[in-house]
């Protein structure tokens, strides 16, 4: 590797079998190891397709990463990023050592330490700073270099009144701090941070953030970050890669990277609506204009539009609804609660006056979940995207817009 190449990543990929049995069965293996004595290539390799998780495929092979190639140079920060099911995830596990690559290879310089889920490598029945000393151990540390860090990773994390306490009785929160706080403070040289970050509050998400920033300016160290928060992938990352269905549609920079991501979820999901048998669901979902005409695309921010859903209720009791604006950096703008109770089953019609005069001129995408206390009905994935052309009324005045807004619209809502 050239001298300021830390990791790379050469033709990986990573085959899983479908169903209960999640490498391959004893025939399968035998067959693999015939191949194998024999000189032959790996029969199953030939197999298997790319991971799309939302269609019935006919092989029992799928692909979870297929070929990716990319590398890493010494205090770079790489963004990983790319809709539920991409990859991110595994590949992250591959280059921990938590799983094995089908095939490929990766070259990699110094000690990487991982965080890849909420109190990964925590024993629950040992207290907080027991689990420090442990996870530290894991990560390759001797006890002193552990114990020279300790006071700093406390304080770091926060836990400081709970430290002596077995961790079962934290909180994810709580968790996600310590574990944070461990993987940062013992100065890898590689740290791969998966989604967890998502689980901490605003303010140790900025706190956490402004770590890795230092930890990659100050000390040149490298970090893999995945997140599906593309305003803080912004604001740490230089470079970016864009997977999909195990592949790698994108790799440049962080800017363009998350550009052709946002264009490319537009392309996928504008104006689709998650169907479902299930009891309670979102049948329809559309923008209209005070006539109620269907909108397809843009709107004009000088007239008044409303957003409106269509349900199918079988199972009322103790329902809620609700939608949240979101930024095209993946942000919630507003949120829409409904706060009426469905008494009866049914279809309905809901529908609220959008917020034009107060939004910027950009795209947004709605998203929409029905639930109870106990169970999600439908929470889709799917969502549709608005266009808004223009200036907004807050803007031609000259006064500033902050990224998140109080809504004062109520609802409507009928039965059909």
């Amino acid at each position: 590797m050239i001298d300021d190449v830390i990791l790379k990543v050469e033709n990986l990929s990573k085959q899983y079998r479908l169903g209960t049995v999640g490498t391959g069965t004893i025939s399968h293996d035998f067959n693999r190891f015939l191949a194998r004595i024999r000189g032959k290539e790996d029969p199953y390799l030939k197999i298997g397709e790319s991971n799309d998780r939302a269609s019935k495929g006919n092989s029992e092979y799928v692909w979870a990463l297929k070929d990716i190639n990319f590398e890493v140079k010494r205090g770079e920060v790489l963004g990983i990023i790319g809709k539920n099911g991409a990859g991110k995830s595994t590949l992250l596990k591959i280059l921990s050592k938590v799983t094995a690559p089908t095939t490929g290879s990766i070259k990699s310089k110094g000690r990487i330490a991982s965080l890849l889920e909420v109190g990964t490598g925590f024993h629950p029945e040992m207290t907080g700073r027991e689990n420090i000393f442990l996870n530290g151990a894991i990560l390759g540390m001797t006890k002193k270099e552990i114990a020279s860090k300790l006071d700093e990773i406390v304080s770091f994390s926060g836990c400081e009144r709970y430290i002596d306490t077995p961790v079962k009785r934290y909180s994810s929160g709580m968790k996600v701090r310590l574990a944070f706080a461990v993987a940062a403070h013992l100065e890898p040289d590689i740290l791969v941070v998966d989604e967890v970050l998502a689980v901490g509050d605003a303010e140790f998400q900025k706190k956490a953030i402004g770590k890795m920033q230092d930890i990659s300016n100050e000390n040149g160290r490298t970090v893999l970050f995945v997140s599906h928060n593309m305003a803080a992938v912004k604001s740490l990352c230089k470079k970016g890669l864009v997977l999909e269905a195990g592949k790698s549609i994108f790799l440049g920079n962080i800017e363009e990277a998350i550009d052709f991501y946002l264009k490319n979820a537009k392309s996928e999901r504008a104006y689709k609506v998650n169907t479902t048998d299930k009891v309670n669901y979102i049948s329809k979902v559309y923008i209209s204009d005070a006539q109620n005409n269907l909108i397809i695309n843009s709107i004009d921010n000088t007239k008044d539009y409303f957003l409106n859903f269509e349900l199918e209720i079988k199972e009322p009791k103790g329902l809620k609804f609700g939608t949240t604006l979101i930024s095209i950096m993946n942000e919630p703008i507003i949120s829409f609660p409904y706060e009426n109770h469905f008494n009866k089953k049914g279809k309905y019609h809901l529908r609220i006056k959008l917020p034009i005069s107060i939004l910027k001129g950009g795209e947004y995408f709605i998203e929409a979940a029905l639930w109870n206390s106990g169970e999600v009905f439908d929470n889709s994935e799917e969502y549709i995207v608005i266009e808004i052309i223009g200036t907004s009324k807050l803007e031609k005045t000259g006064e500033s817009i902050k990224g998140y807004v109080l809504n004062n619209e109520k609802w409507t809502e009928k039965n059909i």
